[in-house]
């Protein structure tokens, strides 16, 4: 399998590629994801469209409520991922789910071919996230449903803290601000002709020692930083990122209380309908 992708997108698929051996084992991951269907509603017999599906936590659940009259797509970029998804649909011998090696960007699907569409955990990594609300609200059969994650601005400790940091050197980082809050998720939806929306708020966060906090640092130039085609980290040089460091680190020590560094996960699961008329 491959596909073609600009360099942004590339960086992210290999990112993904080499977190695919051990992404099963993050048990935050696998329950959104159990969340997310679980307030989707699926029935026996409807398609599903799993956008960014990963090891396909949320498709292969999926699958098992559809059942033999209905069909899973389950699209991402990583081949890695793929790879990981294909060996649990072998092992459970399931044949309701179609992979597709895609990007979620450039998805060409019949309109009004969709019961439900879901995008688990990814979001944040699309370049143009109305427009693809967009594209994937004419993919919904009317009455049809779409739900997401958004992740608050306060989520990710580590990356709240870069922010923070960066921004002193006049390095502007996206991550979360899109979907920062339970009304901008809902006015995304909104925007996109979606109706009946509705934002569940969840808290999944925990308290982390120094070193876990510290070991949030991602700050490296030649990776994707979410809805950036260039990482702006570039511009600095080594002794700058150096100093970034330092700064993050007494920034994450002013932080610490006895119980640890509280890492927030406020999530915000993200629903709407398409108009049943």
């Amino acid at each position: 399998m491959t596909i073609k992708l600009d360099q942004y997108k590339q960086q992210i698929a290999d990112l993904y590629s080499r977190r695919s051996d051990t992404y099963d084992r993050s048990e935050w991951h696998t329950q959104i994801a159990h969340r997310l269907v679980e307030y989707a509603e699926i029935s026996a017999g409807q398609q599903v469209l799993d956008i960014a599906t990963g090891t396909g936590m949320v498709a292969i659940e999926a699958a098992q409520i559809v059942g033999d009259k209905g069909r899973v797509i389950a699209v991402d970029i990583s081949t890695g991922m793929l790879e990981q998804l294909q060996r649990k649909i072998d092992a459970l011998k399931l044949n309701n789910i179609e992979i597709m090696l895609a990007d979620a960007e450039a998805l060409e699907l019949a309109e009004n071919s969709c019961d439900r569409i879901l995008c688990s955990s990814a979001l944040i990594w699309l370049m143009d996230i109305p427009a693809r609300l967009r594209t994937w609200h004419q993919f919904l059969k009317p009455g049809g449903l779409i739900g997401f994650h958004g992740f608050a601005d306060t989520a990710f400790i580590g990356g709240v803290i870069q922010k923070q940091v960066f921004k002193k050197y006049g390095v502007s980082l996206i991550y979360n601000d899109i979907t920062g809050t339970a009304e901008k998720c809902h006015n995304l939806l909104q925007q996109a002709g979606f109706e009946d929306i509705e934002v569940k708020t969840e808290q999944y966060g925990n308290y982390i020692s120094l070193e876990q906090a510290k070991q949030m640092w991602i700050a490296n130039p030649n990776s994707p930083t979410p809805g950036l085609l260039t990482n702006p980290l570039s511009q600095l040089s080594p002794a700058q990122l150096e100093q970034a460091k330092a700064e993050f680190d007494a920034e994450l020590e002013t932080l610490v209380t006895e119980q640890g560094i509280w890492n927030d996960i406020t999530i915000y699961f993200t629903f709407g309908h398409k108009n049943a008329s």
